[in-house]
């Protein structure tokens, strides 16, 4: 925990947020990391040691709420930085709404996911993981894998090893802003992989008035290649083109 609150510093200057703090081991050690910190735990079993560690702290707040449903950009007006173990559940949930948040409203992310979803999230075109959430991520943030965590680490075990990545946000003009419709080209390819993009994206094109061979005309790309050869930009493209054939929020 020591090694993922280090991978954030320096903390004096923002408010950090951790959600699913659990029994309060990262917390601990962003705590003596000089963190400002605001805990987000849904489990009532955790709420009272939190509260007592919170009695030792002034730097502390505890929120009992589930993190989905809470608006994190409103906690404060400060700088902040996302920090925590991700409940695996609905991690990549949480990253997905962060990332599409307008305006972004968090300056770095220190997130430990399951390995298989870190590994989904920094993968690179042709690589058997790389899919929309890659996509997503990759538009907005640059985001490296910092570490492994293998289930010995934890008590009890998982079954699955985890991993460590660090999210930064890139230059406000080098990113993607339409990222709904980025979104929608990623779900129509990705959810029939296997197909041809003259065939993915028959739904989306007849949505947007307009035909995938079109499309695929005027982004320039293949409409025989499947969604996985298609470069991050060849997406952007995409979405661009569509964006331009309507007023698509």
């Amino acid at each position: 925990t020591d090694k993922i609150a280090r991978l954030a510093l320096p903390l004096d200057q923002c408010e950090t947020i951790e959600v699913g703090p659990g029994p309060g081991g990262l917390t601990r050690s962003l705590l003596k990391n000089n963190a400002s910190l605001t805990v987000i735990e849904m489990d009532d079993r955790f709420i009272t040691p939190l509260n007592e560690l919170a009695k030792s702290y002034n730097n502390l707040k505890v929120i009992h709420d589930n993190a989905l449903k809470v608006d994190i950009a409103k906690i404060t007006k400060k700088n902040i930085k996302l920090v925590s173990n991700l409940p695996y559940n609905v991690g990549t949930k949480l990253l997905i709404n962060w990332l599409l948040s307008e305006p972004l409203f968090w300056s770095k992310a220190v997130l430990m996911f399951q390995k298989e979803v870190a590994q989904r999230i920094t993968a690179n075109p042709n690589d058997k993981a790389y899919g929309r959430l890659a996509i997503l991520t990759q538009s907005i943030c640059n985001a490296q894998i910092a570490f492994d965590v293998p289930s010995m680490a934890f008590t009890p075990p998982p079954k699955v090893d985890s991993a460590v990545v660090v999210f930064d946000p890139l230059p406000i003009e080098e990113r993607f802003t339409h990222l709904k419709v980025l979104g929608e080209v990623t779900m129509a390819t990705f959810s029939q992989r296997r197909k041809m993009l003259r065939g993915s994206l028959k739904s989306i094109a007849k949505k947007y008035g307009t035909t995938p061979l079109k499309l695929c005309e005027s982004a320039e790309i293949n409409p025989e290649f499947r969604p996985e050869n298609l470069s991050i930009i060849d997406f952007q493209n995409l979405a661009l083109n569509l964006k331009e054939r309507t007023n698509h929020p």
